[in-house]
């Protein structure tokens, strides 16, 4: 998972509350085995029309803005079913952090653990930050994880978050990644269980 300290990037303002997750990939985009190609079909209906070419009206179709990696959104954020291809559809955008005054349970611990950004403000901060985005197209913000804090020309804000979330994301660890800190101590007792023992690493023996 990329580790996340700080970033420096457009401000995208959605100015939509209750985004939900088949609003960000629609479910017929879901068919797909890898992580990466989904960032072409985030928000699909929203950002093309029946004829495949893009609404110029959608936020990130507007030249200011298709390069952005700070989405700001309305409240309840990624609401409705649990598809953890939201996250990868934002990710593979280059959408590193979501700032909102709320998100959907699900949606924010996928987020945690495939290094995107949640990050909660309270409702009057967002809409201080929609309206900087939307008045000044392009404007670049910082979000630091290191202060934990949000920058966007005059504005400053400080969110809070959990110590061992904020330090997983730091870090880049996923729940592979801290199983993998304790791989000697997991070796070590490899090392000492008796031969009689189950051992996937000597595979399932045939017949």
């Amino acid at each position: 998972m990329k580790p996340f300290h700080s970033e420096h990037g457009v401000v995208v303002p959605l100015d939509r509350s209750d985004v939900d997750t088949d609003q960000i990939i629609p479910k017929q985009f879901l068919k797909r085995i890898e992580r990466a190609g989904y960032g072409t079909f985030l928000f699909n209906d929203w950002r093309y029309d029946e004829s495949g070419a893009e609404r110029p009206d959608f936020v990130l179709n507007r030249p200011e803005y298709r390069s952005g990696t700070l989405l700001v959104a309305g409240r309840n954020f990624a609401c409705g079913s649990s598809r953890e291809h939201a996250v990868w559809a934002l990710n593979d955008q280059g959408i590193r952090a979501v700032i909102a005054p709320s998100f959907a349970d699900i949606f924010r611990n996928n987020a945690l653990k495939s290094g995107l950004l949640p990050v909660i403000l309270p409702e009057d901060q967002v809409r201080q930050l929609l309206d900087v985005a939307t008045e000044e197209p392009g404007v670049v913000g910082i979000v630091d994880l290191e202060e934990q804090s949000v920058k966007v020309g005059d504005l400053s804000f400080h969110f809070e978050m959990d110590p061992f979330e904020r330090r997983c994301l730091l870090d880049g660890l996923d729940d592979i990644g801290l199983s993998l800190i304790h791989e000697p101590a997991i070796t070590a007792y490899e090392a000492q269980r008796p031969a009689w023992m189950p051992d996937l690493s000597r595979g399932v023996e045939a017949g």
